[in-house]
């Protein structure tokens, strides 16, 4: 009888279940006094002249001080000064890349109309290819202007880069404390979990380079945008500043 309930046990707990199959190949603390510069870019200003507003019309200036490293998490601060928002991205392209695993980051999302906080990934070919045929993994995005609901989401050459092999999820607290957010990637399918409870599966019969560009290295992003395309073209210069905490990275496989 103890054995059978410490077989539910495992079987009903993903994380654990992971971690007996799988192992801890890299993870980010934030335990240091500055972000390690062999692992992290940052991307700086309005994406201008190749890409102005990030892609999305996004209102922000990135900015390689919009950070900081406190009690091993890193915070990334939207602020509004005079009357230009400012906050921080960053990426791991071209120092760490990965294919397949489960890939999973614990944080706390700051709250108001117009902010888009991402946890994201990019085909490392992107240079050379571009976007959407390179792929993009959204693990975690949130808009404040739809609280509660959080969005996973795949873009693709076949869906012209359009969000349509996409989910979002009702959390009633999600905005309360720090939550996981969570991607295992498989050769077959990927599937998106948040606090261990799975929310969306994409796994398509056809894996044609269009379909499927998730048979290839992809990088990390974390940013905290505001406004643009889908954070909305309202924001509410109230709630500045607000913060963006991951607490770690994972990777598994």
């Amino acid at each position: 009888m103890k054995k059978y309930f410490l077989l539910v046990f495992i079987c009903s707990n993903f994380s654990f279940a992971q971690a007996l199959k799988r192992t801890l190949v890299w993870e980010e603390n934030f335990n240091a006094k500055t972000l390690d510069s062999s692992v992290w870019n940052f991307d700086v200003g309005n994406g201008c002249p190749d890409l102005c507003g990030w892609g999305n019309n996004e209102r922000q200036i990135y900015t390689d001080k919009n950070h900081t490293l406190v009690d091993g998490n890193l915070v990334i601060q939207a602020k509004l000064e005079s009357d230009t928002f400012t906050s921080t991205k960053i990426n791991t392209k071209g120092k760490k890349q990965f294919q397949y695993g489960r890939f999973e980051a614990r944080a706390k999302l700051p709250v108001g109309q117009g902010l888009w906080p991402a946890f994201w990934m990019l085909g490392s070919n992107i240079s050379n290819i571009g976007w959407p045929k390179c792929g993009e993994i959204d693990i975690l995005e949130y808009v404040g202007r739809e609280p509660h609901l959080v969005f996973t989401s795949l873009h693709t050459q076949d869906s012209h880069g359009e969000t349509i092999n996409t989910k979002k999820t009702k959390f009633e607290n999600i905005e309360d404390g720090y939550h996981i957010y969570a991607m295992d990637w498989t050769k077959d399918k990927i599937e998106f979990f948040v606090d261990d409870i799975s929310v969306y599966t994409f796994q398509p019969t056809l894996k044609n380079e269009d379909i499927w560009p998730f048979n290839q290295p992809f990088y990390i992003i974390v940013n905290l945008a505001v406004g643009g395309n889908f954070g909305g073209p309202e924001v509410d210069k109230k709630v500045f500043p607000q913060d963006f905490k991951i607490d770690y990275i994972k990777v598994y496989q």
